[in-house]
């Protein structure tokens, strides 16, 4: 028979009544047994705790309180899960399909890869499908595959609990960055599912946020690939995006 490894997948909340019931639809009617599912609220003042009541007696656990923002919350998550593997899917994203766990398992037999990771499809309010992620998965998947930048979207990558150190608080906004980074330099094997695994709900970023956090990330680059290779590497990041824009102008 063949092994069911168990899934911690983690949800973080905060204020999130109008984004957050189609993301525990999600994860509450998956076909596969082996889940646990836990959500970790930063004391939401509008209905999302009365939104989470009405599954209450089918999710594992349950922490509402502040918190010192969105990676202190993961790291909360991260300290009680109790499962094989651990998996962010956060307030307004959703596990792409009710079969997407167990398609993993099949997938992956019984190998228990170190990480596990896939496509990611972009959605908008309504549930609707808007196109996929820009960047792509990589055939193969190494540490120094995100040289090119973060070409797996957090939520569709998903880690053995033994790999995954806490998020580092110094980063505000790109500490998933850095945390896959540490997985993937600690792990032997990367999984490519080649499936869609989640759909992130695209809303985007405010400009001082997106600025503070492309500093972030440079800093994390450099860290760990060393300043020339991150330098050329943004100049060529830079270099195409004229070259679209140009080839934009003259169709």
């Amino acid at each position: 028979m063949q092994r069911q490894p168990r899934f911690s997948i983690i949800t973080i909340t905060y204020n999130a009544e109008k984004t957050l019931e189609p993301t525990i639809r999600s994860i509450l009617e998956q076909d596969y047994p082996n889940i646990e599912y836990i959500i970790i609220d930063g004391a939401s003042k509008d209905g999302t705790l009365k939104l989470i009541d009405r599954f209450r007696d089918r999710i594992a656990k349950v922490v509402s309180e502040p918190d010192k923002g969105l990676y202190d919350a993961m790291n909360k998550g991260l300290q009680h899960a109790t499962g094989d593997y651990v998996w962010f899917i956060n307030a307004g994203d959703a596990l792409h399909s009710p079969f997407t766990v167990r398609r993993i398992t099949e997938k992956i037999g019984d190998t228990m890869p170190d990480i596990i990771y896939g496509e990611t499809a972009l959605v908008n309010q309504e549930r609707t499908f808007i196109g996929m992620r820009r960047l792509k998965a990589p055939a193969k998947l190494t540490y120094k595959s995100f040289r090119h930048g973060m070409l797996v979207c957090h939520q569709s990558f998903i880690a053995k609990r033994a790999l995954a150190e806490p998020y580092d608080l110094k980063y505000r906004f790109s500490a998933d960055f850095d945390w896959c980074v540490r997985c993937m330099k600690k792990a032997s094997v990367l999984y490519n599912s080649k499936l869609i695994l989640t759909d992130y709900l695209s809303e985007g970023l405010t400009t001082a946020n997106r600025k503070a956090s492309l500093k972030e990330r440079f800093a994390i680059m450099r860290k760990y690939y060393g300043l020339p290779t991150v330098t050329a590497m943004h100049a060529w990041f830079l270099l195409r995006a004229l070259i679209s824009k140009l080839q934009g102008e003259t169709h």
